[in-house]
């Protein structure tokens, strides 16, 4: 998990290990949006192709693809990371998700979750409360 915040102009300084992470791909473009209204994300671009292929392909309930599918097109941008390490988040996606104040990254499923201090309050209250079932569960189906 790590700290960050937008600076004035909407670009996340990305720490050292994702920006080396960032840098080694094959592509360097991003796309970064949100899938829940809730949440932002940063999809290095094949991970986002990935996706879309899912999108493409998910035919038990074509409603909701494509419902997420246009949440992730209306909010999402294409960018590349800069010499610096930031990366530009859209007004549109900054207003949307309010993303102001304290972030918090973490990777998750090949791409960068960023979360609002709210929603990182919420995860971390939620996830406190079902830990122990959480853990027995996936023990059990084969978790070290």
């Amino acid at each position: 998990m790590y700290p960050g915040r937008l600076d004035e102009k909407g670009r996340l300084k990305v720490p050292a290990a994702l920006q080396r992470y960032f840098e080694s791909l094959p592509e360097k473009k991003l796309f970064v949006t949100s899938l829940d209204r809730r949440t932002a994300a940063i999809y290095p671009i094949a991970a986002w192709r990935a996706s879309e292929q899912f999108f493409d392909n998910y035919h038990d309930d074509p409603e909701a693809a494509e419902a997420i599918f246009f949440i992730a097109n209306q909010l999402g941008s294409e960018v590349e990371m800069d010499a610096a390490g930031r990366i530009l988040f859209n007004s549109d996606l900054r207003k949307v998700v309010k993303l102001e104040g304290e972030l918090h990254m973490y990777s998750y499923r090949g791409h960068i979750e960023v979360l609002t201090e709210e929603l990182y309050k919420e995860r971390e209250q939620g996830s406190t409360v079902n830990a122990v079932t959480a853990l027995n569960t996936l023990r059990k189906a084969g978790l070290r």
